[in-house]
């Protein structure tokens, strides 16, 4: 096996282990997973769609705004395919909101790792059943006000 192959599997093994575990509304490791510089980009034109840039900024603007909708959220992974440092995952989500409206996006993600942290997921999705669903992001409110 080659150097290229072996950090192929390697990587696709810690996705696969991620993702197994979100099919199983358990995010922990791939909060583990997440380097300090993670990004987040959500492809589209909707008001979710940006570039979110840095481990706590996707934390605590797209991961609470989502949690606060969704509650547990469960993504199941449906193909993986690894080549050096990304891995694609082709994806469903199997979602309820807290008003009870089924949220069950279909997704393509590209993530990056670099020594075996998550350095960047880019997610193409639906935007629209996102907006349609969900409704906008939260405004943020800096913690000093």
């Amino acid at each position: 096996m080659s150097t290229g192959d072996t950090l192929s599997h390697h990587n696709k093994q810690i996705v696969q282990r991620v993702f197994d575990e979100l099919a199983k509304s358990n995010p922990q490791p791939l909060l583990a997973h997440l380097s300090d510089d993670f990004r987040f980009v959500i492809m589209g034109s909707g008001s979710w769609s940006r570039s979110y840039d840095g481990k706590e900024t996707v934390l605590a603007e797209l991961f609470a705004p989502l949690r606060a909708r969704l509650g547990r959220i469960t993504t199941i992974p449906v193909r993986l395919i690894a080549e050096g440092d990304h891995v694609v995952v082709q994806a469903r989500g199997r979602n309820t909101t807290a008003d009870g409206r089924a949220y069950d996006n279909s997704y393509c993600n590209v993530l990056r790792l670099d020594n075996g942290r998550i350095t960047e997921w880019v997610e193409y999705c639906d935007t629209l059943l996102i907006e349609n669903v969900l409704g906008p992001p939260a405004a943020v409110v800096p913690a000093d006000r």
